[in-house]
């Protein structure tokens, strides 16, 4: 449970520095942030397996860049159901999924499955 929570935390971590680093994109306060970044996660792990499934053909094509639409419409469909979370665009929502990316592969060399912090060994 602990890690669900640290995992959601690491997203609206990752939203917040994309509403300050890609344009195009907004939060209107700490509670919609929150609610975006679980949504996010729940539309990550019920639509986006649909998404890909029905898309692989075209993944394949194009060497699996397609995916980073994909991702991109996960960002923007959540925009579209949360009121307080705005992103102009699709290319406003794939920069906001890779700065969301980036920050949950770097606090995955941080924290473990179970939501602990991790010591780092040589």
């Amino acid at each position: 449970m602990i890690g669900l929570i640290v995992r959601a935390a690491i997203c609206a971590l990752g939203l917040w520095l994309a509403t300050k680093i890609v344009p195009g994109v907004r939060v209107d306060g700490l509670g919609s942030l929150a609610a975006a970044a679980v949504l996010l996660g729940i539309a990550n792990a019920i639509v986006r397996p649909v998404l890909i499934f029905l898309t692989l053909p075209l993944t394949l094509i194009t060497l699996g860049l397609f995916l980073l639409v994909v991702n991109g419409l996960m960002i923007w469909m959540v925009s579209a159901l949360l009121g307080g979370f705005k992103v102009s665009g699709l290319m406003a929502a794939i920069g906001a999924w890779i700065v969301v990316w980036l920050t949950g592969c770097v606090a995955s060399w941080f924290i473990g499955r179970d939501g602990r912090v991790r010591a780092l060994s040589d």
